[in-house]
């Protein structure tokens, strides 16, 4: 189960992929990954973990719920 917290790139990957979701797949700017008619973008990797804020915009973008984050 995955905390609403600070997740490094690899990992968020890894749960967006048991979320259903497809990729990542090369976009213009961003990796893109896409569940049904869903595509959200995926930030580039850098140094350090993807922090809470940005977290919580991913998951919004990909109509994913705090609950159904923490329940994976």
């Amino acid at each position: 189960m995955p905390i609403f917290g600070p997740v490094s790139r690899r990992d968020l990957l890894t749960y967006l992929k048991q979320l259903g979701f497809d990729g990542p797949f090369t976009g213009t700017r961003h990796q893109l990954m896409i569940r049904d008619t869903t595509r959200i973008r995926i930030p580039n990797p850098h140094q350090g973990d993807i922090g809470v804020d940005l977290l919580a915009r991913i998951l919004r973008q990909a109509g994913v719920d705090r609950a159904e984050w923490e329940a994976l």
